[in-house]
């Protein structure tokens, strides 16, 4: 009763999932990733043991046809499941069982597994086919949420639309470097739940993503002072107060040697010619 798309990223370095369906939650049941490892989104009906199984066999060296074949060949309800795995490597694979209801279907290719059931028909799936191979460049999140949205538009499940999550995995992106998780996004009850997760990844790419070179600006003490004021006019002691109360530490150095051009628009201040 699921769209989703399971990927890997062109460079090697990143795993995700981008789910859509008329199922509260969806995000909590369908996509698992672990940076290195693969991705896996499990749907249908689901069996949610599917993602620590693959995840596990995939950890163990399995490719994704091999890990998709021993996940079926134990489970005796298999012509009910749909599944999506993508490997280490970039083998995708993809299963959709006879009894999952119509229409229901895949497409795989070099670092991709498109399915989905209950949809509108097959032109869901090949829609999402579409605008993932043409959205090449742009960041693993946004073509991710590109061939949701594509799919979506194309008519998506056909009962409607309820929930959508998204799922980025890469070594050391995730919050202070600390783990793998470079979105984990999710809407789990709204009218228009595709839209909202792309405003939600708007949101997790200010606050959540670090800083590129080319975004730092550096600050030199007339700056300083300049942040500092505004810091005590919306109420707080100083600027590291204010990057500290309103969650902007992702886009600051810790030592406040440079901030975000972002974040010095968000407080009102042109970034030094």
């Amino acid at each position: 009763m699921t769209f989703s798309i399971v990927v890997r990223s062109d460079d090697g370095e990143s795993w995700g999932v981008a789910v859509a369906s008329k199922f509260l939650a969806v995000g909590s049941a369908v996509p698992a990733a672990v940076a290195g490892v693969g991705a896996i989104a499990t749907q249908a009906d689901a069996n949610v043991s599917y993602k620590f199984l693959a995840l596990a066999h995939l950890d163990d060296g399995a490719t994704a046809p091999i890990a998709l074949e021993r996940l079926l060949a134990e489970d005796d309800k298999r012509d009910h499941r749909q599944v999506g795995i993508v490997d280490v490597e970039g083998t995708a694979a993809s299963h959709t069982g006879a009894e999952c209801y119509a229409w229901a279907g895949g497409r795989t290719g070099p670092g991709y597994a498109i399915q989905g059931n209950i949809l509108a028909g097959p032109e869901v799936v090949e829609a999402m086919e579409t605008a993932w191979l043409s959205s090449a460049g742009a960041s693993l999140a946004r073509r991710l949420t590109a061939a949701l949205k594509a799919g979506d538009d194309a008519g998506g499940d056909s009962r409607g639309r309820q929930a959508a999550a998204l799922l980025v995995v890469k070594d050391g992106a995730g919050y202070g470097g600390l783990d793998d998780v470079a979105a984990d996004l999710r809407v789990d009850d709204h009218a228009d739940p595709v839209a909202e997760l792309v405003r939600l990844l708007d949101l997790n790419d200010l606050y959540l993503t670090a800083s590129t070179d080319d975004e730092k600006v550096p600050v030199d003490g007339a700056l300083r002072d300049r942040l500092d004021e505004r810091a005590r006019a919306d109420g707080r002691a100083d600027f590291p107060a204010w990057v500290g109360a309103e969650n902007y530490e992702m886009r600051v150095a810790e030592d406040f040697s440079w901030v975000d051009r972002r974040v010095l628009d968000i407080i009102g201040i042109t970034p030094p010619a």
